[in-house]
């Protein structure tokens, strides 16, 4: 998928997302909070300048955020996960916001009220997606506002002797036989059941920093 369709998905499908800041001493700080709009700049959101979430924003322009679509079970549900850069961009987008959004008018009901809001914008990220409801699962990954795309996960290299042990540990059945055993990344679990039992250590491990 293109990552406006990710987006798409986390605004329209999956709306209210844990979103993670550091406080002033250095702690992490969580709160829910709606994804009201998105374009090709990124993703949009508010919050009121008397919030500890609007200061911590502003002294730390970064943040993590992780949601998941409804769904009658687990097995239907799609997750998104973001991290990345901020902009605040003040009154901009606003009563575009609330025309989308109209039950934004409901908790701020008159234009005098809604002088305590300011719009921020995720501009630079890179995201992760998870998708229970396709057999294999489906996961994908994204970038955008210049963030180079890092890989992660578990990879197989060139001392795979093709013993089939990671084969049969596999529980979406995503490893490919061939000359040289492969992973299909978009339907990685990435439970590391392969890296464990791998005997000849062709199994690694690629961090997302």
């Amino acid at each position: 998928m293109k990552t406006n369709e990710y987006l798409e998905i986390l605004v329209n499908e999956i709306h209210s997302v844990v979103v993670g800041t550091v406080d002033e001493n250095g702690l992490p700080r969580t709160r829910v909070i709606d994804m009201m709009l998105y374009d090709n700049e990124g993703v949009y959101f508010l919050t009121a300048k008397g919030k500890e979430f609007y200061k911590q924003l502003k002294n730390k322009p970064y943040i993590s955020l992780s949601g998941m679509s409804g769904g009658k079970d687990s097995m239907s549900k799609k997750a998104i996960s973001i991290s990345g850069a901020i902009r605040n961009i003040g009154s901009g987008r606003l009563e575009e916001i609330f025309d989308k959004n109209p039950y934004m008018a409901t908790i701020y009901p008159s234009e005098e009220s809604r002088k305590a809001l300011e719009v921020f914008c995720l501009y630079k990220g890179q995201g992760d997606y998870f998708d229970l409801s396709t057999k294999p699962i489906t996961r994908g990954n994204f970038s955008f506002g210049g963030s180079k795309l890092q890989e992660f996960g578990y990879f197989i290299t060139d001392d795979c002797n093709g013993c089939g042990l990671c084969v049969e540990k596999c529980p979406q059945n995503c490893i490919e036989v061939g000359t040289q055993y492969k992973i299909i990344q978009e339907h990685c679990l990435h439970c590391g059941n392969c890296f464990e039992v791998c005997p000849e250590k062709a199994v690694i491990k690629i961090r997302n920093n």
